[in-house]
């Protein structure tokens, strides 16, 4: 396939430009600085700074959209929430009116969401069937999502999880702090985390890709979340290091405001339409994707 691609110098996105070039497709990635991405991914990638000089998509087989800015950098002032929505929407906007300029559209547009999506569920168990709730996470996805459904072909939604890997994500954010012995619970430790490893992220990609019967919104997540408090434990024990430290809901909410939202909520959350197309995880108990991801 010819794939156009977008966020790929991402950690997402640059592993699975890997493994699309391993695959033999032929890819063209969106990125901002050319010349920086170039030292990253694979040179036989095709890269361009604009889409400008495409008034259709007519040449590509499909197209994985996965940029945006990060979510958790920086705090949510007007400001920031309007580039967080501009970053998603814009580009979604644009990648769909060329789609459904084209005479032969991609039969295939893959687009980024986020488990914020559903917002804070306590102990429910949440499918793609669940509701979308009315906090920002949840709006930016749905608006998101929205534009990206107006494409006029194949569309697969990702909500992703906590992605997993040393090499970024929150993972690698955390590793320092818990191999100083400073790792620990937020909040009340109770708050359930939807994971995914970085493999299987990949992987249920390629597998959406592949898979012709697949639409609409999938739950990029491993089938058994966990409680905050396990994950902490279980990363600990993989470090052999304490992990005592609590930080107050209180403390966190003061310091990241609305971000801590993003850590707080609990989300127990199940891949239920990957798993009933037959997508077979390799990763999906913690510690072993923990264990494999550490070794």
């Amino acid at each position: 396939m010819n794939i156009l691609i977008t966020g790929a110098t991402g950690l997402i996105g640059s592993h699975l430009t890997s493994q699309l070039i391993k695959h033999a497709h032929g890819v063209t990635a969106l990125v901002r600085d050319p010349k920086a991405a170039k030292q990253t991914l694979p040179a036989s990638v095709t890269l361009i700074s604009s889409l400008a000089q495409y008034t259709t998509l007519d040449t590509f087989d499909a197209v994985i959209n996965l940029a945006g800015e990060p979510i958790f950098e920086k705090r949510w002032t007007a400001q920031q929430k309007q580039r967080l929505v501009e970053s998603r929407v814009n580009l979604t906007a644009q990648l769909v009116q060329r789609i459904n300029a084209s005479r032969t559209p991609p039969h295939t547009f893959i687009s980024g969401s986020a488990t914020g999506y559903y917002g804070h569920n306590a102990e429910e168990i949440i499918t793609e069937n669940t509701p979308a709730t009315d906090t920002f996470p949840s709006q930016l996805c749905q608006r998101w999502e929205s534009e990206a459904l107006c494409a006029k072909t194949r569309v697969c939604l990702l909500r992703t999880g906590i992605v997993l890997s040393k090499t970024g994500g929150a993972l690698a954010k955390m590793l320092p702090h818990y191999r100083l012995g400073l790792g620990g619970k937020l909040g009340s430790g109770k708050q359930y985390w939807a994971w995914i490893a970085l493999d299987d992220m990949v992987k249920g990609i390629l597998f959406l890709l592949e898979n012709h019967q697949c639409q609409g919104a999938f739950n990029l997540v491993s089938p058994n979340p966990v409680r905050h408090v396990e994950f902490n434990n279980t990363l600990a024990n993989i470090l052999k290091r304490p992990a005592f430290a609590t930080v107050p809901e209180l403390l966190l909410r003061f310091f990241l405001g609305e971000r801590a939202q993003l850590l707080l909520d609990s989300q127990k959350i199940v891949p239920e339409k990957l798993l009933a197309q037959g997508f077979i995880f390799d990763y999906p108990e913690l510690k072993s994707a923990l264990q494999a991801i550490l070794k």
